[in-house]
């Protein structure tokens, strides 16, 4: 045999060898029987590069990572935040266990953080609203700025933030930017290297780059925080960008959206969910300012949720199982991106065969055409149990929200779909508190005035490439 030959058998036994491991890694490791067979499937199927693609895309890295520093204590952001005193900053007591029993014991299963009570929180519907609020905030800041975005673009809108960090920096506040390594990318000058340039402390969660360190496409930090002194937050679905801004706005690319503003003792538990982000981006564990002693006058109880491929569980899809279960009279949500699994599409149909109103509101035009031809394929089996679906006409809305039984609600980052409730780092805040339900099934009656209900009719009616498209592009859901 000669060298050439000897060479080119033990790379064709290196490459079976390597696929055989990534495919039996994949049987161990997947816990969705569909992900681990359609990786076996191309590890064993393409040699070589489907164990190549299993490697890149495949292994969730950071949930092994991060346990790690769960187990050595580095996650955390190193300071005691004394949870225990944070149940006595409201004067309203607990919420009704006779109206929310069964949820309670859920969300206090999957969540370390408390409920707390003296919240208030105020709806702002797209950038006009938003920006400008989140502005005022950061301009009346004295001790401590934080911000963490999925994308901050280097636009007119993003150096507005700018140019309040700076001042704000130039006061003595501490500033920290927090932005996402990939969400970056959408900004052709990137917006960490502008606030460097001016220094103000920014980092980027997880860089993307061809550094086997740096190979992380997926597991994005999808959250929007603002956190001012401890004294206000801004959480959401809203990046910021020009496009945010819709009134009098000619860009035809520009976004629905909607962002609320937190006062109240549930801040503090954003701006634990900031540092420890910062903590695993940068290890530097900034100090911790804890709550004042006193009461707060809002009168909404509310909690951070904090989700992520670090948790044992998805928390936020296991809450939305728990909602739909106990939900009674009406489910209403909005989400720009809708890929259901089965357990979710099982749950919307039982409430509405229990008699439940179910609402959902989704963009007429996706901004990424493959989501929204993949969402279409899932509806047909909601309509026939009485789902209700609309179509929200352009611009394209990106609003995330839902509020059941005029009682209960959940805001933030996550949307329904794959990359939210499973790879994501997201945040979400559950309030329970009617004034704030309300204000939320306000917002849902002026979108439904200018939507328009789709019907098994209306899909029937489609053409057949379309729908055979739609069909197709549902067969890539799991990476959608």
């Amino acid at each position: 045999m000669t060298i050439h030959s000897s060479l080119t058998l033990i790379l064709l036994l290196s490459i079976i060898a390597l696929s055989l491991f990534a495919a039996v890694h994949a049987v161990l490791h997947k816990r969705d029987p569909r992900a681990a067979l359609i990786w076996l499937g191309l590890c064993l199927g393409l040699p070589g590069l489907g164990a190549f693609l299993y490697w890149l895309l495949g292994v969730n890295r950071i949930r092994t990572h991060a346990r790690r520093l769960h187990h050595r204590g580095r996650w955390q952001h190193g300071t005691p935040t004394d949870r225990k005193s944070w149940v006595r900053l409201g004067r309203k007591g607990p919420p009704s266990p006779k109206l929310y029993g069964p949820l309670l014991g859920l969300s206090n299963g999957i969540t370390r953080r408390p409920l707390l009570p003296g919240n208030q929180i105020k709806l702002l519907v797209n950038g006009e609203a938003a920006y400008p609020a989140m502005v005022k905030a950061m301009d009346g800041a004295r001790r401590t700025l934080y911000l963490s975005s999925y994308i901050f673009d280097s636009d007119r809108t993003g150096m507005t933030f700018v140019k309040a960090l700076a001042a704000a920096k130039a006061r003595g506040v501490k500033v920290r930017v927090l932005v996402d390594g990939m969400g970056e990318k959408y900004s052709p000058n990137p917006i960490t290297r502008v606030l460097r340039d001016l220094g103000i402390p920014a980092e980027l969660f997880l860089p993307v780059g061809w550094r086997p360190s740096r190979l992380h496409f997926n597991l994005r930090n999808h959250r929007k925080l603002l956190v001012v002194d401890n004294r206000v937050g801004f959480l959401g679905g809203m990046n910021i960008r020009d496009s945010h801004w819709v009134a009098d706005n000619p860009d035809p690319k520009r976004v629905q959206d909607i962002h609320f503003r937190v006062e109240g003792p549930a801040v503090y538990e954003m701006q634990e969910v900031f540092l420890e982000d910062w903590y695993f981006a940068t290890r530097e564990s900034l100090p911790w300012s804890g709550p004042a002693h006193r009461t707060y006058p809002g009168g909404a109880t509310a909690r951070v949720i904090s989700d992520g491929p670090n948790e044992d569980l998805e928390k936020v899809q296991h809450l939305l199982l728990g909602i739909l279960a106990w939900s009674r009279k009406s489910v209403r949500l909005m989400t720009p991106y809708f890929i259901p699994d089965r357990a979710l599409i099982a749950g919307l149909q039982n409430a509405a065969l229990r008699g439940v109103e179910v609402e959902i509101f989704l963009p007429l035009r996706n901004n990424l055409p493959i989501v929204g031809w993949a969402s279409r394929a899932y509806l047909w089996e909601l309509l026939q149990r009485g789902v209700h679906v609309y179509d929200r006409p352009a611009p394209f809305a990106h609003s995330k929200a839902l509020v059941v039984d005029g009682a209960y609600s959940l805001v933030g980052s996550s949307n329904l779909d794959t990359r939210s409730l499973r790879l994501n780092f997201e945040c979400v805040l559950e309030v329970y508190d009617r004034a704030f339900a309300g204000t939320l099934e306000g917002h849902f009656e002026r979108v439904r005035a200018e939507s328009k209900r789709l019907t098994l009719e209306h899909l029937n009616r489609e053409p057949l490439p379309g729908r055979i498209r739609n069909a197709a592009c549902k067969l890539f859901s799991p990476f959608l």
